[in-house]
């Protein structure tokens, strides 16, 4: 085989793999999958026309994200909805988040303002719920979501520091998603306006304060999700 012939094989088995991980992040996010359910590679392979290889690899990225378990001689799953899981996300977010934040008020410039700003007002234009996606937080509002906590924490410039949160993000998502029909009487739109205003006012000890109240609340949500109860 050419150098040229494997690079392109090599191109296109990472286009399938890419391909194979959107479609499974998406599905898992969506709550196609239940917690605990089987990712079989072969059963993935067969379903989405590609080779093992391919999926595998799309498999131990959603792994890296949180998305998925790799378990002992058992291939992969869904993660199993545990109390002690999420509230461990949860810790870590309530330990981490906080630091990052201040160190974004004091580092941040005025385009970060302009950032924060922004991403707020999409994020309390948008829609929580549509028809068409039942019961859980709508695509688009999710997505504001995650843009506008991210975009709080930017200012740090500490690309080490936004990987860290874009990881349990993602799984702390996981679970928000599965237990968003337990918190209908939360005023998130005046949680999210308090964090907005203390970080415009580079008021850093209530900012602080203000997003570790936050992560508290989400975390006590995600306790006892009802998924849970149906693998008892």
């Amino acid at each position: 085989m050419t150098q040229t012939a494997h690079a392109s094989n090599s191109q296109g088995k990472q286009m399938l793999s890419e391909q194979v991980y959107a479609h499974l992040r998406d599905a898992i996010m969506r709550g196609d999958y239940a917690p605990g359910d089987a990712l079989k590679p072969q059963d993935l392979a067969k379903e989405h026309g590609v080779s093992l290889a391919v999926v595998r690899e799309a498999l131990v990225r959603l792994v890296g994200e949180g998305l998925a378990d790799r378990l002992p001689n058992r291939g992969f799953a869904v993660p199993a909805f545990s109390d002690r899981r999420w509230q461990e996300i949860a810790e870590a977010r309530r330990t981490i988040e906080p630091v990052v934040l201040r160190m974004s008020i004091e580092r941040g410039d005025v385009d970060w303002e302009a950032r924060v700003r922004a991403a707020h007002h999409r994020l309390a234009r948008t829609p929580a719920y549509v028809p068409e996606e039942g019961e859980h937080y709508s695509s688009a509002w999710s997505e504001a979501h995650r843009v506008f906590h991210r975009t709080l924490l930017e200012g740090c410039g500490n690309p080490v520091l936004l990987e860290t949160f874009d990881r349990m993000w993602t799984a702390s998502e996981l679970a928000r998603r599965w237990a968003a029909q337990r918190t209908p009487d939360r005023d998130a739109l005046g949680e999210h306006r308090r964090l907005e205003e203390a970080a415009l006012a580079r008021d850093a000890d209530t900012a602080a304060e203000v997003l570790a109240q936050h992560l508290t609340l989400t975390a006590a949500a995600l306790t006892g999700c009802p998924h849970q109860a149906k693998e008892a």
